[in-house]
């Protein structure tokens, strides 16, 4: 994996041992980060479900896991490749909102505990927007599911005072790489789904509503006649590992942040660059109803494709970090099919 063009962290030779706490390291972004993490001479500690230092659910465990650590990143949450339905939704909300919680706990009680946590969030947190960037300074949450779920989990977040700890939100755009997200997108092509995806009329269903303490949105699924033209951010794996150790290394870095490359592309753009990738010559339009039968059939949702996502990195862009991979082309050819 090339190196970031970023500030890194001072190698183990120059500094004493240093200790990283990962929480849900078990996907493909949670194993890139302890790579990255261990290349750069920090332990690592884990917190998962089965074979890591420390489980959910304990907290004697987790405070002992944390205490002493000087970084924390917690990726925990359950994949949202799936259908959203009830107990699916409950859980995707639960398993980030409640996970949160308990690291917050254990920080808080920690005797030492660590500098920085790095907590995941999305930036689906935004609203569906066609008219400009969203970036963190002027960025309208959206309303519904997705947006609820993300808002939650930052709340749980920046929750209450740490006063020795450093919070940032990762605010993740698609993350292109051996993951769920790049996978489905180049299984649709495939299938013969790579053509624009046109927003539009739709079987009505109830996936997409609110949820949470104070659910937002309407009931039924919204729609947007936007033939293709909505925004799609996204950002390489590798560059989310140049963002961390870029967070990582700048103490004035908190709060939210975006994680999106600066280019970002539309809906039309990158379903041609999937179609090279994947060898596919044609891609005829596919129109919500036609997407829905074939998510239907994949059991997944139609939101990655259709939500149109546009995304700005202006604090990152601003504290002078540089992007390895803004082409959208060169970064397709680089990934596995």
């Amino acid at each position: 994996m090339a190196e970031p063009s970023s500030v890194r962290p001072q190698p183990l030779s120059e500094s004493p041992v240093r200790v990283a706490v990962v929480a849900g390291a078990s996907g493909f972004l949670g194993g890139a980060l302890i790579r990255a993490l261990q290349a750069d001479g920090y332990r690592i500690r884990t917190i998962g479900r089965s074979g890591a230092d420390a489980a959910w659910g304990d907290p004697d465990g987790l405070r002992r896991v944390i205490d002493g650590s000087d970084l924390l990143i917690n990726l925990a949450g359950k994949s949202v490749g799936c259908r959203y339905n009830d107990a699916n939704r409950d859980e995707i909300l639960r398993s980030r909102v409640e996970t949160t919680r308990e690291l917050h706990r254990a920080v808080a009680s920690a005797a030492a505990p660590p500098a920085v946590w790095l907590n995941s969030s999305t930036a689906t947190i935004y609203r569906y927007a066609t008219d400009r960037a969203q970036t963190e300074t002027d960025g309208e949450l959206g309303v519904g599911f997705s947006v609820d779920v993300a808002r939650n989990w930052e709340d749980a977040f920046f929750d209450g005072d740490l006063p020795s700890t450093r919070r940032v939100a990762l605010r993740l755009a698609i993350v292109l790489g051996d993951g769920p997200a790049t996978r489905q997108l180049f299984l649709a092509a495939k299938l013969g789904l790579a053509g624009s995806n046109y927003d539009g009329w739709g079987w009505q269903h109830r996936r997409y509503r609110g949820i949470g303490p104070q659910p937002t949105g309407g009931v039924h699924a919204p729609a947007h006649r936007t033939r293709g033209e909505q925004r799609f951010s996204w950002v390489h794996v590798d560059d989310v590992v140049g963002v961390v150790r870029h967070i990582v290394a700048d103490p004035g870095i908190t709060g939210p942040i975006n994680v999106s490359s600066p280019q970002v592309s539309d809906n039309r753009t990158v379903m041609a660059a999937i179609r090279r990738r994947v060898g596919r010559r044609v891609g005829l339009p596919t129109y919500r109803w036609m997407l829905e039968i074939g998510m239907w059939a994949l059991r997944k949702e139609s939101e990655l494709l259709l939500k149109s996502r546009w995304v700005e990195p202006e604090l990152l862009l601003a504290s002078g970090y540089r992007f390895e991979h803004t082409d959208l082309d060169e970064t397709l050819r680089s990934l596995e099919v």
